[in-house]
């Protein structure tokens, strides 16, 4: 860290490429569409890089990484001025396991991609990323009574559409050969 505050390329690529896999995670879930997550992603890692110099340490990299990511993210899709919808992919390849598993995240993104902006952040930033609520409160600079709220209020509303998309045709878990 020290090191690439310091101006050591090498040390920031080492930085970035160690915490991408979860940013880019996070970029996914909150954008949706694999192409929105990639841009927003984009812009996290040269707004990490950017603004390096002003990461004061009196929160951990990772959370300080996730508030950039997250607004990154959330101005990526102010930007398109949309809601995405997932898509599935075309070819599932690996078998009934590995099938029921994409299928479950499928319905999971799909249920995110539907709720309220707010309610999403907090949910995917506690649930998927395992951030704590002091770490969500700053990451989003709202109070932490704010992010219980929206997590709860996040979660309540996850339910019936996660029930929905069990149901639903496009969702439909393959079922085991007897």
């Amino acid at each position: 860290m020290a090191a690439a505050q310091g101006g050591d390329r090498d040390a920031l690529d080492q930085l970035l490429r160690r915490h991408y896999d979860r940013l880019y995670g996070l970029c996914r879930r909150l954008a949706g569409e694999e192409s929105d997550a990639l841009d927003a992603c984009q812009e996290a890692l040269i707004a990490i890089a950017r603004g390096l110099h002003r990461f004061d340490r009196r929160s951990s990299f990772a959370t300080w990484a996730y508030r950039v990511t997250t607004n990154a993210c959330l101005d990526e899709l102010r930007r398109r001025r949309r809601r995405p919808l997932p898509t599935p992919p075309t070819e599932l390849v690996g078998g009934p396991d590995v099938a029921a598993e994409a299928s479950t995240r499928l319905d999971i993104d799909a249920a995110l991609a539907r709720l309220p902006r707010e309610y999403r952040s907090a949910v995917v930033l506690r649930d998927l990323a395992g951030l704590s609520y002091e770490e969500i409160a700053e990451t989003l600079t709202i109070p932490v009574g704010t992010v219980r709220s929206r997590i709860a209020r996040g979660r309540a509303a996850l339910v019936p559409l996660l029930a929905e998309g069990n149901q639903s045709p496009r969702f439909q878990r393959p079922t085991p050969a007897s």
